[in-house]
């Protein structure tokens, strides 16, 4: 699953070791975007932060998992971020003459040239 939210804070690291080595968890807490935002706490385990530059207020595209389990007879449900990238615009790529015209202006008129078989 993926969402693209706003990142509101950084919560401090949390180190550790346990039986497979030491592991390291970074928790953000991100806005979602619409009329009722919601705040989101997301985790993100490992070396999946290395190379991105977390700034608070900027767009982050998240893309995560959710996982629950069950520890003395109550249910725990984390979000758990594998992949964390500055927000990508879908028309950045997209050259500006492509976004003015309208898709009608592309169409031949009713009764053109496509009425008849091309063979």
């Amino acid at each position: 699953m993926q969402f693209t939210a706003k990142l509101v804070e950084i919560l401090p690291l949390q180190t550790g070791k346990g039986r497979n080595g030491e592991w390291k968890k970074q928790d953000l807490i991100v806005e979602t975007a619409g009329q009722y935002p919601k705040k989101v706490c997301v985790s993100v385990w490992g070396d999946k932060l290395e190379g991105v530059t977390l700034k608070p207020e900027q767009h982050y595209d998240i893309s995560f998992d959710i996982e629950s389990r069950e520890f003395n007879g109550k249910w725990y449900t984390d979000v758990k971020a594998w992949k964390i990238s500055p927000e990508s615009k879908a028309t950045e790529s997209v050259p500006p003459e492509f976004l003015d015209s309208s898709p009608a202006d592309d169409l031949p008129p009713s009764g053109g040239y496509y009425d008849e078989p091309p063979f």
